[in-house]
């Protein structure tokens, strides 16, 4: 390549030397290693300067950096579960491989090592090295040690480099990996079946956004990439699979800040003969287990430990209506028409259209008067009916529907509802939010209307948006941080 540096130069130039000597710097394979931590594990029986007698292991992982001192090298190997010093001595694996190993080694390198779990002098967990083999020579060097990718941008970018270089992002997306397992198994085990719905949809119901839109050619007709797995989910329902949970990608065509993005990850889970209260003792049992298993993975992270303790304590119940006229000073906010919810809206800052239902509108108080305050795990309960097409109407309040949304750390974890499981008030429902003509809006769904004609059963349904899970039991400043390949600008 043209715009190689003069190191990367270097750097191609030796794995042309190994070629040349008939060595291969990309092998195939690398058979029977174990992670470093085993390592790690074993050397805490040992004495300092004792070798395990008798005992061999295989490790591989990213040199970090070679330290020589005349006839031993000290090198640092970086796999997911940690890193282990390697000891390279001349007299173990003799003096011509020594000096070939030192001279070809660089920072970055993929390496394989064999050999003894050794306690060094000082009492560092290390592998006395027997043999070592390259199993990738980096042309490219990794990011400064100690400043890694500083540039917020370039590291989404290239996030590869950003896991190579930071510890912390590893462990981050390792644990977000395990609290995603944790949480299907936890549906699991309370008797809920997954399944896997269709991305690419006629219509894209189930919530208040813009669709991605695109074009099937074998079909010769448009597609959309769905906003919510819910409408699809309802569907099985009626067809009778009576508790269905789903993790998948969901996508909307909207900005992307803090705690949004253009593309993240939802669970949503339905549950037949069940409601928003049964719903809400479950997402109870969820959160105290998931905090529980971060606070372990992230024993030394402040905001894990904070999150398990805040779970642990339960969580706090609020009225929609009540919070929002207390914090806000305005009362009797259900009997305010459209023009009146908009200029509170307008007087608190939204930008929203002038056309937009009320319910956006109740929507936007809530968020400026009220989210900020519930940084502690928070269920918000009984909203108004303006604001949720797609719940069943309170059995008990007027103008309500029954559904809560629970908050942490001032944000949005999730929503649930008691179902509207009546097609001829959906259908009137989605007809009301047709006539808003807004440009967010739930839309109107004729094959779910079809489906709930043949009758659906009682049921309580909930989404949760993976991502800001994570954000909330890790203490991740941003969702790009929990997402591995974010959607930023090109350049």
């Amino acid at each position: 390549m043209t715009d190689e540096t003069p190191l990367e130069h270097e750097r191609r130039s030796k794995v042309a030397r190994w070629r040349s000597e008939g060595r291969e710097p990309y092998p195939w394979n690398f058979s029977g290693r174990v992670p470093t931590e085993t390592v790690r594990v074993r050397c805490s029986t040992l004495s300092s300067g004792e070798e395990a007698p008798g005992e061999t292991a295989r490790v591989a992982g990213r040199l970090r950096a070679l330290r020589v001192h005349g006839r031993t090298a000290f090198a640092d190997l970086d796999d997911l579960s940690g890193s282990l010093q390697l000891l390279l001595r001349a007299d173990v694996i003799g003096e011509e491989a020594y000096q070939q190993w030192v001279a070809d080694l660089d920072s970055g390198d993929m390496i394989g090592a064999e050999g003894a779990p050794a306690l060094s002098r000082r009492g560092e967990p290390s592998l006395l090295v027997r043999r070592l083999e390259l199993l990738a020579k980096a042309i490219a060097p990794p990011p400064e040690k100690y400043h890694g990718l500083q540039d917020v941008e370039e590291r989404l970018r290239r996030r590869y480099l950003d896991l190579l270089a930071s510890p912390e992002t590893r462990q981050r997306f390792r644990v977000r990996s395990l609290l995603t397992r944790e949480t299907r198994t936890f549906f699991e085990e309370s008797g809920f079946l997954e399944v896997e719905t269709s991305t690419l949809v006629p219509v894209a119901g189930g919530g208040a956004a813009r669709p991605f839109v695109t074009r099937s050619g074998y079909l010769d007709q448009e597609v959309q990439l769905r906003i919510a797995l819910e409408l699809a989910l309802k569907r099985l329902i009626v067809g009778g699979l009576e508790r269905v949970f789903e993790v998948g990608k969901c996508f909307r065509n909207e900005d992307l800040d803090t705690t949004h993005s253009p593309e993240f990850t939802m669970l949503e889970a339905y549950w037949a003969y069940a409601d928003y209260l049964d719903m809400r003792a479950l997402t109870e049992r969820l959160y105290a287990r998931l905090a529980t298993r971060a606070a372990a993975l992230l024993p030394e992270v402040a905001e894990a430990q904070e999150a398990a303790r805040a779970f642990a304590g339960g969580f706090l119940t609020i009225d929609f209506v009540d919070e929002l006229e207390r914090t806000s000073g305005v009362s009797g906010i259900l009997e305010k028409t459209p023009d009146q919810l908009r200029e509170l809206a307008r007087a608190a800052g939204s930008t929203v259209p002038a056309d937009s239902p009320p319910g956006v509108f109740l929507d936007k108080l809530f968020e400026h008067y009220v989210e900020p305050n519930l940084t502690r795990p928070t269920f918000v309960m009984d909203h108004p009916i303006s604001t949720t097409p797609l719940a069943k109407r309170h059995r008990r309040l007027a103008g309500r529907v029954e559904r809560f949304e629970f908050y942490f750390r001032g944000f949005e974890l999730g929503n649930a509802y008691t179902e509207l499981t009546d097609p001829d008030e959906q259908e009137r429902r989605f007809q009301e939010q047709l006539e808003a003509r807004a440009e967010y809006r739930f839309v109107y769904d004729a094959d779910f209307i079809r489906a709930l004609r043949h009758g659906m059963p009682p049921t309580a349904g909930i989404g949760i948006g993976m991502d800001r899970m994570v954000m909330a039991l890790t203490g991740a400043a941003s969702i790009k941080d929990v997402i591995l390949f974010p959607l930023v600008r090109t350049s």
